[in-house]
């Protein structure tokens, strides 16, 4: 009866770690019958036939050696003699396999031993795949644990029930920690370890920006708000693309709230982070000018679209904010949108204007009968080279001021005449 107990006792302490650890009882039971049998084998020879069972009320032991009832025993660990056999069962026949009832008693301490060593094994194993189980569909959710320890520049955040790494890359540079401290991120990734599951945190990811914002903003939560593209330089500046989808909602005042209330709550939880909040355009130009913010745009010039080059001219005074410190605003704007860009100011634009017609005016000086006043005149009226002065029509070029049409002629023809040299003096 004692003993009886003593089993039950233990059912009850497996169902016990059933609910604190999430061990089920089912599978402890099948390793305590994995290690009899492994027990009983070291004893009755590594091929033999053993089944064993434990009772999953009571806990009781019950093991069976199976054998086939064979005229010549040739294979003692997994064959038995018909006359050995019915002394186990009289109505044993030729080519049945019997059950031979094992005393489990002797074995119980070994069995126990090695179940014991199987099952702290085992639980490791359950609990780490259970714990990448429930952390792995966390992945991009926002979480709150505390700083553990340092482990060299990377901190080790405590999550409860598992611990969690968040590198120096994912860390907000200009933040200090200290242990104990409480710590929000999220969490970027989970992969399954060789200790337990490895938990990749990230407060620099632009996913984590994303995810204060659901928080904080019920349009972008619920999508009438749309985040089109989030670029940030942690903890100093960031850039998030913002389209409505209702006409009747500002995407810009929407995220930031009554006198600033819910984009100051994002800042302070990003230690600072300035935010730059950018409407999105159809018209590309715009976008640019757009995504420059908090700098104004005087124009913007593509260059190239299919490989997505611009120029961006921006007043004298806002070219200093529109580069940012070190290249900071230029270079997230471009990581924003994927374009390149030369961003110039308006005293720049002007003196590159100049010098580019100055030069253009001394080619076409070139020409006979072209002094720099004639010259100047045709920079203004948009010819910017020689081949294309001498296609000019006559009638075009004497509408010019100061040009009538017989200098018009003569122009041109000039214009032929160098281009038929400059082709002479290659060919030379």
């Amino acid at each position: 009866m004692a003993q009886q107990t003593q089993k039950s006792e233990l059912i009850l302490a497996l169902e016990q770690i059933e609910r604190e650890k999430g061990v089920k009882k089912e599978d402890v039971l099948k390793m305590i019958e994995g290690a009899l049998i492994s027990a009983l084998r070291k004893h009755m020879g590594k091929n033999s036939q053993i089944e064993a069972t434990v009772d999953p009320d009571t806990a009781q032991i019950k093991a069976h050696l199976v054998k086939k009832i064979v005229e010549t025993v040739t294979i003692p660990d997994t064959e038995i003699s018909l006359a050995q056999a019915k002394q186990v069962k009289p109505k044993a026949e030729l080519d049945q396999e019997i059950q031979i009832p094992i005393d489990t008693d002797e074995f119980s301490r070994i069995a126990a031993q090695t179940a014991k060593q199987v099952l702290v094994q085992k639980m490791r194993e359950i609990e780490r795949d259970n714990l990448y189980e429930e952390f792995k569909p966390k992945e991009g959710e926002v979480i709150t644990g505390s700083i553990h320890r340092y482990l060299e520049r990377n901190l080790i955040v405590d999550l409860g029930k598992a611990e969690a790494i968040l590198p120096l890359r994912e860390q907000i540079r200009k933040e200090r920690y200290n242990p104990g401290d409480r710590v929000r991120a999220i969490i970027l990734k989970v992969d399954k370890a060789q200790r337990g599951p490895q938990i990749l945190l990230s407060r620099a990811a632009p996913l984590f920006l994303k995810r204060l914002l659901e928080t904080e903003v019920p349009e972008v939560n619920e999508k009438i708000v749309e985040i089109l593209e989030i670029v940030r330089d942690p903890g100093f500046r960031a850039k998030v693309l913002l389209r409505s989808n209702n006409p009747k909602v500002d995407p810009l005042g929407a995220c930031v709230g009554i006198r600033g209330s819910r984009i100051r709550t994002i800042m302070n939880e990003l230690s600072g982070e300035r935010i730059d909040l950018i409407p999105y355009h159809e018209d590309v130009q715009k976008l640019i000018a757009n995504a420059f913010s908090p700098a104004k745009v005087t124009s913007v010039k593509i260059l190239d679209k299919e490989n997505k080059r611009a120029e961006v001219i921006v007043p004298d005074t806002e070219l200093s904010m529109a580069i940012g410190r070190e290249g900071q605003n230029i270079r997230l704007a471009s990581r924003l949108l994927g374009w390149e860009f030369s961003t110039k100011s308006e005293g720049q634009k002007t003196q590159e204007t100049k010098q580019t017609q100055e030069a253009i005016a001394e080619d076409l000086t070139q020409i006979p009968g072209v002094g720099q006043k004639t010259a100047e005149v045709l920079v203004k009226a948009g010819v910017s080279d020689i081949e294309k002065l001498a296609k000019t029509n006559p009638e075009t070029l004497s509408t010019l001021q100061g040009i009538g049409e017989k200098t018009a002629e003569k122009i041109i023809q000039g214009a032929q005449k160098y281009l038929e040299g400059k082709k002479t003096e290659i060919k030379k």
